[in-house]
């Protein structure tokens, strides 16, 4: 048998003797309870009796001292003392129908006897006080009939509660010794088997728990060749020393694992160490710019001959040009910081994509003369729908895709096509960038869209940036609510797709 099923057979014995013992223990709570409530119930029976009795002999008197004076003297009754006469009545049926809520179902044919008599000789009385002053009214007070038998009814019915308390408390008293002596034995028994089965349990897992102990040992020193052996147990035992052998197999795997993860983070370190070199370098060029410009400018302001206007209008222009290259590599890296914190947020407002994707072209116009490319976009944007979306990020998304597309050709051509399906808040959008440049291949493709890496390792170096602007775009697509994917060949130019709802989610997390 298993250490399992030893444990659970010990357990459930013990639990079977412990829900005995607190079944005995509420069982004899109740009976004591209910013994409580038996005495209290006779008291009060008892109690009601005596007074009930003691009132109706007072009303008796009463009645037959003003029989007497009605005879005799023939004095009227006040209302106030047939008020207080009707009061004393109401008392006595209050006290005969309390001894009926406190009789039970052995009782109930003397109370109902008790009852039809109280209540003639009650109403007999009654109607003597409310007919007293009447000259025609005849009463027959000095009959003690109706007043004898209803004291009798009075009795039996207190005799027969009496007796019966007597026996439920002679029966309760028997059940409550009984709980108790089965309490006292399954106390007793508990502990007896508690003990013996603690004793056994432990001499039977000693000797395997020491052969885990050992092995748990050899192998938490760095053995991992070591294998617990001799364990004869089919259960738990023998099932914890197969895990401890499993582990040490696992725990091989894991060193080789982390070895590898450490390689990933020797490889994810130099991407950054990458990045950081490209970043520095995107920051000296415009920087550099700005501050030898400015620089010229300043020698030319302080020469005493005249101003070329001209020139220091288009030397103006380069730092323009450099200080918003700047801002956009600087903005470019706070974006990223905010998407991976989470802090990034929509701004939803309503807006055509035509006149954003226009404003973007506009602005490329100085890239496209520099690398001699054309820009072909559609000439009918009537089937886009009205976008309720964030203006800011969606200029953005085809900033750097068109920027992406322009320093990757040469002399070539780029395209910008959209299209949408359905109609209303849920259509959906889709954008096209294509164009004919050096293009990628599938591994390129993999991690295009991964922060602070570029398609390959010379691409800084040949044709600059950072690796941020298509993790960007990807981050603010999904934060939009839509996706995007890209195609390529090696040599056959690139084309990235854009999809986005027509409504922007309230609140969607960008995948840090």
């Amino acid at each position: 048998m298993s250490l399992r099923r030893r444990l659970t057979l010990s357990l459930c014995t013990i639990l079977a003797l412990f829900a005995i013992n607190v079944g005995t223990h509420f069982w004899g709570s109740y009976a004591r309870q209910e013994s409580m409530l038996a005495y209290r119930s006779s008291v009060t029976a008892a109690q009601l009796s005596t007074d009930a009795a003691q009132l109706l002999e007072n009303q008796r008197q009463q009645i037959l001292v003003l029989a007497t004076l009605r005879e005799t003297t023939g004095d009227k009754l006040e209302a106030a003392e047939l008020e207080r006469a009707e009061a004393d009545i109401a008392t006595i049926s209050d006290k005969l129908r309390e001894l009926g809520d406190l009789s039970s179902e052995v009782t109930k044919p003397q109370y109902q006897r008790l009852q039809q008599a109280g209540e003639y000789l009650l109403a007999s009385w009654l109607e003597f006080y409310r007919r007293y002053n009447d000259p025609e009214f005849r009463d027959d007070m000095d009959d003690p009939l109706p007043f004898v038998e209803t004291l009798e009814h009075l009795r039996q019915l207190e005799q027969r509660q009496a007796f019966i308390a007597v026996q439920r408390a002679s029966l309760i008293d028997r059940t409550i010794a009984l709980t108790d002596r089965i309490t006292v034995i399954g106390f007793v028994a508990s502990i007896f088997l508690t003990v013996l089965l603690g004793f056994f349990l432990l001499r039977y897992t000693n000797r395997s728990l020491k052969r885990l102990k050992r092995g748990t040992q050899r192998i938490g020193s760095g053995d991992l060749d070591y294998r617990i052996v001799g364990i004869e147990d089919r259960g738990e035992l023998g099932e914890l020393a197969t895990a401890f052998n499993d582990m040490s197999d696992k725990l091989r795997n894991a060193i080789e694992e982390v070895r590898q993860a450490k390689d990933g983070a020797d490889d994810a370190n130099a991407a950054k160490s990458r990045f950081l070199a490209n970043v520095s370098h995107e920051l000296r060029t415009p920087l550099n710019a700005i501050i030898g410009y400015s620089e010229m400018l300043h020698d030319e302001l302080d020469d005493t001959g005249e101003v070329d206007r001209a020139q220091f209008q288009r030397d103006l222009e380069k730092i323009v040009r450099s200080g918003r290259q700047l801002l956009a590599l600087i903005n470019d890296i706070l974006d990223l910081s905010k998407i991976e914190t989470g802090k990034m947020a929509l701004h939803r407002e309503h807006f055509a994509a035509a006149d954003i994707l226009r404003q973007v072209a506009d602005s490329m116009a100085p890239l496209l003369r520099e690398k001699d490319n054309r820009l072909h976009l559609p000439t009918d944007w009537s089937a886009l729908p009205t976008l309720y979306s964030d203006a800011t990020r969606f200029r953005q998304i085809f900033l750097n895709l068109l920027s992406n597309a322009c320093k990757f050709t040469n002399d070539g051509d780029i395209y910008l096509t959209a299209s949408a399906t359905g109609s209303g808040p849920g259509a959906w959008l889709t954008f096209s960038v294509r164009d004919t440049g050096i293009g990628m291949n599938e591994e390129e493709q993999v991690r295009i869209f991964e922060a602070f890496v570029q398609a390959g390792n010379t691409t800084s170096a040949n044709y600059g940036g950072t690796g941020l602007g298509l993790a960007i775009c990807r981050e603010y697509c999904e934060l939009m609510g839509g996706k995007i994917n890209v195609s390529s060949a090696l040599g056959k130019g690139a084309e990235f797709t854009v999809e986005i709802p027509a409504t922007a989610p309230e609140s969607t997390p960008a995948a840090a």
